[in-house]
């Protein structure tokens, strides 16, 4: 018996029994020609293998997701065109389920959960259709021409848990130009009609209206003033008739007060849309360009994968092999904390310990857009382990590295490769991914692509890339409200804004970012990059506890994440706790020296340096900071602040030119407004003291 990681169809005939009763040669018939003509001539063009028939039904295999997924579509769109026979007589139609899993293979036949899910999951189809597992879902990515249905988690026949489901929808019907599609719904305004399935629903025409503005004006909050405006002219209405027409709108699209799933109230403003419009299809041949897939704006926000792959134990003892496996599976365990990563399960990667497939196939069994790979190799005392992180599309090296150490205790050996390189991947990746996204078509971006690129705007700390980043960041959210990681890319953006760049302090931009960080954790409370966005937030508005506190748990959640310990380094140095301040900033150093923000590092550890009076440690951090291609022009002001007190009169002077180019108007009174966020008057008196003493004016 073989374990292994496979992609299952299940496939069945509907009321296959009452034909057989009503005609049984007709029938057996029909299926054969189905069978020979339609079924398996797709399955050997899309790779895959019959398994076995039984009676009406068929259970096929797949090394590809993808191959599977559109083996399946095909075969239900060739028996659509046949479904009419002579006399107008309805022909066979299928159910179809399929399901990525583990599955035990016994000479030509498999066995086990997999092969059940699957079962199930096509017992849920309608006639014609196709449901499958969130799994397979998840592995499909872009790259099917299909859109998909959530139909949440599923109890069915004897599978303890629940399964999370999805439908295709393999509807050719065309929607008139114009239409609004949302969920089942279409909102058709030419014949002033809205369908749900297909099927026209009874409105009266006002609510028609108001449904119609408001999806027409969904990437923004419509005020009741404006609607009184639109929808009754100079007619005086009262606040009464505006909450009836919404309680009816809510009713014809299924939804209520509670819900509030398509239309939602925003308290002290007005209403707005927040069903997911549903992208139009454009015909390719017309357009000339790439076209994005048919799904949904929401399911456009496609997290990457990746599978970290049996480390190999390159010794000539197997009984060695703990080590190597220890690490991956600590490795999986650790990127699996970052909320922005899928990370395929171990038991789907480990079926790959020695596999002769290539990182491409082995990419598409898994559905991994990246994939990990390692070895493990001892001498002595000493234990030599090589990390490598593979594009698995282009099976291009996106970073490597190799770590000697000595192997004093195993434990400690495993937690500090383990930290090191969970976090060094994250970093990479996140680069990645924004390179990525800036390469891709700028039409039909998805909401990951425009918070991808958001980010890559974001790292180049200017102030016209922090305003790109922040318009990037809104349009993705309008695709995807519930996108955790875009509001919260979006509070720190706004934060940035006024403490790096232009924007002055304002209430306002402090309460607006307030919120979204806050929204980032209703919508994901175990994200530790959410924590550590409202806990910068926090600082800025002077919450220092509140900071730390938040900080602090960010780091509980991930403790890999680089970027935090800078933070928290950053608001103990505010509250005069400088040795603990350093310790933080050597953690986020270590762990991700190449990390887009490790300027921060530097020059945050330098400011800590300053204030504890160790003026060259602070000039020596300072200048690693500034020789960083993206460094932000603070980094240059500490720089000057620390040989100012230093009394390095000439090297000041060039620092000051060096900075004033950067940002002409930087002057003593600049900096103390811009330094809102420090707590201690000692502390900006000591650096405003470094900055005149280096002879930087008072005034812009």
């Amino acid at each position: 018996m073989e374990r292994k990681l496979i992609t299952i169809v299940a496939m069945d005939v509907v009321g296959y029994s009452r034909m057989m009763e009503r005609d049984e040669e007709r029938t057996l018939r029909r299926l054969n020609e189905i069978r020979a003509g339609v079924v398996e001539p797709s399955v050997a063009r899309h790779s895959g293998r019959t398994v076995k028939t039984m009676g009406d039904g068929a259970l096929l295999e797949f090394s590809s997701v993808v191959s599977a997924l559109q083996c399946a579509i095909e075969i239900q769109k060739d028996l659509a065109e046949k479904s009419t026979g002579p006399g107008g007589q309805s022909q066979l139609h299928y159910r179809i389920g399929i399901h990525l899993g583990d599955v035990i293979a016994e000479g030509e036949d498999i066995y086990g959960d997999g092969v059940n899910v699957a079962a199930r999951l096509e017992s849920l189809a309608q006639p014609g259709g196709i449901v499958l597992s969130k799994q397979v879902f998840d592995h499909i990515g872009g790259r099917v021409q299909a859109e998909f249905t959530p139909l949440g988690e599923q109890r069915v026949k004897n599978i303890s848990r629940p399964i999370e489901a999805y439908s295709v929808d393999l509807s050719d019907r065309q929607t008139p130009p114009g239409t609004l599609r949302f969920g089942a719904y279409e909102l058709d305004p030419d014949r002033f009609e809205l369908r749900c399935n297909g099927t026209p629903v009874a409105v009266e025409p006002q609510v028609f209206d108001l449904v119609s503005y408001l999806a027409r004006n969904s990437e923004r909050t419509v005020t009741k003033e404006e609607i009184f405006s639109r929808l009754w002219g100079e007619r005086f209405v009262s606040d009464s008739a505006l909450s009836s027409q919404i309680k009816m709108a809510r009713k014809v699209l299924g939804d209520d007060g509670t819900a509030q799933h398509t239309i939602r109230t925003i308290h002290g403003r007005g209403f707005r849309f927040v069903a997911e419009l549903k992208q139009p299809q454009e015909n390719p041949a017309q357009t000339g360009v790439q076209v994005a897939e048919a799904v949904t704006y929401k399911m456009a926000t496609m997290k990457p994968s990746v599978a970290i792959l049996p480390f190999i134990n390159l010794n000539t003892e197997p009984s060695e092999d703990y080590l190597a496996d220890g690490i991956t599976e600590d490795i999986t365990t650790a990127l699996s904390k970052n909320r922005w990563l899928t990370v395929i399960a171990r038991n789907s990667t480990f079926s790959f310990r020695n596999s002769a497939d290539g990182i491409r196939v082995i990419g598409e069994k898994l559905g991994a857009s990246y994939i990990v790979t390692g070895s493990v190799r001892k001498a002595g005392q000493r234990v030599r382990i090589t990390v490598q992180l593979v594009d698995a599309g282009t099976e291009n090296s996106v970073w490597s590295e190799r770590f000697d150490r000595d192997m004093k205790d195993i434990f400690d050996l495993q937690d500090e490769i383990t930290e090191l390189v969970a976090s060094r991947i994250e970093s990479e990746l996140g680069m990645t991914e924004q390179r990525k996204a800036e390469r891709r078509p700028r039409k039909n971006l998805g909401a990951w692509d425009l918070y991808q690129l958001g980010v890559a705007e974001f790292y180049k700390f200017t102030p016209e890339a922090n305003m790109r980043c922040q318009d990037l960041l809104r349009q993705s959210l309008q695709l995807d409200p519930d996108f955790a990681s875009a509001h919260s890319r979006l509070a720190y953006a706004i934060v940035l804004s006024m403490v790096y760049f232009d924007a002055a302090p304002d209430d306002d931009r402090m309460d607006e970012a307030l919120i979204a960080a806050k929204r980032a954790l209703e919508l994901d409370d175990q994200d530790a990059n959410s924590f550590f966005t409202i806990g910068r937030v926090y600082l800025a508005r002077r919450e220092y506890d509140l900071a730390i506190d938040a900080l602090e748990h960010a780091v509980e959640l991930n403790p890999y994440l680089a970027v935090t310990y800078c933070g928290l380094g950053d608001s103990l140095a505010y509250e005069g706790r400088l040795d603990e301040a350093i310790e933080q900033f050597e953690i986020a150093i270590r762990l991700s020296p190449h990390d887009p923000f490790r300027w921060a590092f530097y020059s945050y550890r330098s400011l800590a340096h300053l204030f504890r009076g160790e003026y060259e440690d602070a000039v020596s951090w300072a200048r690693k900071s500034v020789q960083i291609p993206n460094a932000q022009y603070w980094a240059k002001a500490h720089l000057v602040a620390a040989l100012g007190l230093l009394g390095e009169t000439d090297q000041a002077t060039r620092a000051i030119r060096d900075l004033t180019r950067l940002k002409p108007e930087f002057s003593i009174d600049f900096a103390r407004e811009h330094l809102f966020y420090l707590k201690k008057e000692d502390q900006i008196e000591t650096y405003m003291e470094g900055l005149r003493k280096a002879g930087l004016r008072e005034h812009s």
